[in-house]
């Protein structure tokens, strides 16, 4: 049974859920598709980043930092102030521009500890890594974390060297789509969906009902693409022949051994090795080593401020998470269990 707090926890995310919804279709109505004054002025201190120093050096040769932890995926503003905390694709794409643009970074470390995520974000960070080498010509290496598995590998892999540890679990090179299926439960709890649809695929993987043969060839199909567009990423990235890529590409995964016995990665090491290599190899043994942070914003501190009132409310939390993940089945490059 729920008590006072509960339902006033809940009445107070529900009414911030509103306003938020009504503040970005206002913003849209009054000041249009491209943007709003108000939302510019409320990201203003998310458009640049602040350094944070890990090695004192010369601030005219900087190596940057930029960690990439946790499930690759845009939940865009659909959660608003109420979005869970975790990896931010639109701030990690600003940081990505930001060390292209700034002069004084010489060299770029990319620390991922990730399972993957979405294809679309992937590809973005990939093609952005890709785009900062052709017009910069500045290094960028990558120090694999614990995880760096399927789309953590997709990022990776344009990099000039990978590092990683003996134990780090990467591989799972690969597209998976999944969708729950709840006809069972629906059928034995007498739940019926009722479905009015302007074409026979309209409900492809409806959570009510099997896919059908022809449903499944579609989809396996848009998997074969993206499969497809990931071994073309590997084989480049790595200098492997497709055919190659495709006898390492059936999902397993790899250790850190495994993974340089087969050319997935360069060199054993944990990040601060690697920045000591790429300042050996950059000749730049005064570097400077910085890490990006978010200045605070009035944003920043509000959505900092509503993940503290409910950080130790697992209703509230599962709640938040609900309202500010997309739901609906996805194409992914994702290690899942």
């Amino acid at each position: 049974m729920m008590n006072w707090k509960r339902w006033l926890a809940i009445g107070i995310a529900v009414v911030l859920f509103i306003g938020s919804s009504i503040l970005n279709f206002a913003t849209s109505v009054f000041f249009g598709e491209s943007g709003s004054a108000l939302e510019s002025w409320l990201d203003e201190g998310d458009k640049e980043f602040e350094e944070t120093v890990i090695e004192e050096g010369n601030t005219n040769q900087k190596i940057v930092v930029l960690k990439l932890e946790g499930v690759i995926q845009d939940t865009g503003s659909a959660g608003g102030i109420l979005q869970a905390e975790g990896y931010n694709h639109k701030k990690f794409m600003k940081q990505l521009e930001q060390v292209k643009n700034d002069n004084t970074v010489k060299g770029i470390i990319l620390y991922v500890n990730s399972p993957g995520g979405g294809v679309m974000e992937s590809a973005q960070i990939h093609d952005k890594i890709i785009e900062i080498q052709e017009e910069t010509g500045k290094k960028i290496y990558v120090s694999m974390g614990a995880t760096a598995a399927s789309g953590g590998y997709y990022v990776s892999a344009p990099a000039d060297k990978i590092f990683a540890s003996p134990d780090t679990l990467t591989g799972s090179l690969g597209v998976i789509m999944q969708a729950w299926n709840f006809e069972g439960l629906a059928d034995k709890y007498g739940v019926d969906l009722v479905t009015i649809k302007s074409g026979p695929f309209k409900d492809i993987m409806s959570p009510v009902r099997e896919v059908t043969e022809e449903e499944r060839d579609i989809l396996e199909s848009m998997v074969d693409n993206s499969y497809n567009q990931f071994v073309k990423v590997i084989a480049e990235g790595r200098n492997l022949s497709q055919s190659r890529v495709r006898e390492l590409a059936d999902g397993r995964i790899y250790d850190g051994w495994q993974a340089k016995d087969v050319q997935l990665i360069d060199e054993f090491g944990y990040l601060e090795d690697t920045i000591d290599h790429l300042k050996n190899d950059l000749k730049m043994k005064n570097a400077q080593v910085i890490e990006y942070s978010s200045s605070n914003s009035l944003k920043t501190l509000f959505e900092m401020r509503m993940q503290s009132w409910f950080s130790g409310d697992q209703e509230m939390t599962s709640l938040v998470r609900l309202m500010s993940e997309f739901q609906a089945p996805r194409l992914m490059y994702l290690y899942t269990h």
